[in-house]
C-alpha cells in the first residue's frame, strides 16, 4: 500500500484590472478618438470620492530672506531668465562629514559601539589667510637659521605691527630704513666733529653687549619675546622673530671696520654699510622682479643700486667733505691721498716709468670710485655662511677697500 503526499496547490490569485487614472480620464475626455476601458460603477465612486490633485502655484511671498542660510536646494535651478521666483533651499551646502562606518547592520562609532549613531565630528573654522606664505618650521633648537628662507620679504603674521602697517613697514620698511641711513649721517657728524675712529668702538661695544644679551634673554623667554617685539618690531623684520636681531650685526660690522682699519677706510665701510645697502634693499623690492636674479633674495636691480650709491658716496667723502671740510686729526693717516699708483714691480715689468705709472686728481678718484662701488655692491651679495649682510657689508667692503690702496696706493 503506497501512500502519496498532498501536493500544496497555491490558490489562484485574483486579478484585478487597473482602474484608469485622473490623468489617462483627462487625456481620454481631450481626446475622443482615444480607447477607455469599461468602468465599474464602483470604481467609478472610488473615482468621485477621491481627491483630485491640483496644480501647485508657485509662492510669491517666499523671500531669499527669510530662509535659512544653511540650506539650499536639492535639484540645480533653472537658468531661464524667465523665471524669477526665489526657491526654496532644501538641503544643506556643506553637509557634515560622516565619519562612522555601517557594522553588521549597525552604525559604528568612533568609540567602536555598534548600533548608535555618533555626534558628527565639528569642522575647525577656516583660518584667515594673509596671502603670504607661512613662515618655515625652525630648523635648529634657536629658531631658523638665515638659509632658511629670503629675507627679502619676509613673512608676515608674526610681529602684530606688521599686520596693521603693511604697507609702511612690512614691506616698504621705513622704521628700520630711516634708522639705518641716519647712521650714516651720524658717521659724517662724529667726522666733522673730530672723533677719531678708535674713540667710537667702547661706545659700540657698550651697546652691542647689552642688545645681545636681551637678544637671547627674550629667546628664551616667550612672554618677553613678544613684549619685545612689540616695543620694537617696526625697526624688526619678521625674520628676526625667533632670529637674532639685525642691530647686533650692525654694530659688530661697525665695530670692526672701525677698529681694524685706517680711519679713511672705516668711514668709508660704514657709510656703505648705511647707504648701500638701504639703496639694494629698496631698489631690489621695487624693482627686482623686472631684472635678472643674481641668487636667493638679490636681485641685478638691487646690486646695481649699491654701485651707484657706492660710486657716489666715495667721490662724497674723498672728493667733497675730506678736501673741503678737513683736514681733521687723525687725517694725515688716509691710505687714499688722491695718487694712485701701479706697484714698482709691475711697472718695471710693462716697462713704464714712475711717472707715467700713477694717476691723480679727477681720474684717481674715479677710479677709485668705481672700485668703491663694485665692492660694495659685490660685498652685498656675496653670501658667507648665511651670514647678517650687516656684518659682512663693513667687513668686506672694509678689506676690498684696504686692499686695493695696499698694492695701488
Amino acid at each position: 500500500m503506497s501512500t502519496r503526499r498532498a501536493r500544496n496547490v497555491p490558490a489562484t490569485p485574483r486579478v484585478i484590472s487597473p482602474s484608469p487614472t485622473p490623468s489617462d480620464l483627462d487625456a481620454g475626455s481631450q481626446d475622443s478618438a482615444s480607447y477607455n476601458g469599461p468602468t465599474t460603477r464602483s470604481a467609478a465612486r472610488r473615482r468621485l470620492a477621491t481627491p483630485q490633485p491640483t496644480p501647485e502655484e508657485p509662492d510669491d511671498d517666499i523671500e531669499e530672506e527669510d530662509e535659512s542660510p544653511d540650506l539650499q536646494r536639492a535639484r540645480s535651478r533653472s537658468r531661464s531668465p524667465i523665471d524669477k521666483r526665489a526657491l526654496r533651499r532644501l538641503t544643506p551646502k556643506k553637509p557634515a562629514s560622516i565619519t562612522n562606518t555601517a557594522v553588521n547592520g549597525g552604525v559604528k562609532t568612533a568609540a567602536g559601539a555598534p548600533g548608535s549613531l555618533a555626534a558628527p565630528e565639528k569642522q575647525p573654522a577656516n583660518p584667515k589667510t594673509n596671502g603670504h606664505l607661512s613662515p618655515p618650521t625652525p630648523a635648529t633648537a634657536y629658531g631658523w637659521s638665515w638659509r632658511d628662507f629670503s629675507r627679502s620679504p619676509s613673512p608676515l603674521g608674526l610681529i602684530p605691527i606688521h599686520r596693521h602697517w603693511r604697507t609702511f613697514v612690512h614691506k616698504h620698511e621705513v622704521p628700520r630704513k630711516a634708522l639705518h641711513v641716519s647712521i650714516g649721517f651720524f658717521v659724517v657728524w662724529l667726522y666733522l666733529s673730530g672723533t677719531q675712529t678708535r674713540a667710537v668702538c667702547p661706545y659700540l661695544m657698550g651697546a652691542l653687549v647689552p642688545i645681545a644679551a636681551v637678544d637671547v634673554l627674550r629667546h628664551h623667554h616667550a612672554p618677553f619675546n613678544r613684549f619685545y617685539v612689540k616695543a620694537l618690531g617696526a625697526l624688526m623684520r619678521e625674520s628676526e622673530f625667533a632670529g637674532y636681531n639685525g642691530v647686533i650685526f650692525y654694530l659688530l660690522g661697525a665695530w670692526v671696520v672701525l677698529y681694524a682699519f685706517p680711519k679713511d677706510v672705516g668711514v668709508m665701510g660704514t657709510l656703505l654699510l648705511s647707504w648701500c645697502d638701504t639703496a639694494a634693499s629698496t631698489f631690489g623690492r621695487l624693482y627686482g622682479r623686472y631684472t635678472p636674479r643674481i641668487r636667493k633674495g638679490k636681485s641685478l636691480a638691487g646690486s646695481l643700486a649699491a654701485f651707484i650709491i657706492g660710486v657716489g658716496t666715495s667721490v662724497f667723502f674723498w672728493g667733497w667733505l675730506a678736501p673741503t671740510k678737513g683736514p681733521f686729526l687723525g687725517d694725515e693717516n688716509f691710505m687714499f691721498t688722491g695718487t694712485l699708483a701701479l706697484p714698482a714691480a709691475l711697472a718695471d715689468a710693462v716697462g713704464l716709468d714712475s711717472a707715467n705709472a700713477s694717476i691723480s686728481g679727477a681720474l684717481a678718484l674715479g677710479v677709485m670710485s668705481v672700485w668703491s662701488g663694485l665692492v660694495a655692491a659685490s660685498s652685498e651679495v656675496v653670501d658667507i655662511f648665511g651670514w647678517d649682510d650687516n656684518l659682512t657689508i663693513p667687513v668686506l667692503s672694509g678689506l676690498g677697500i684696504w686692499g686695493f690702496l695696499k698694492i695701488f696706493g
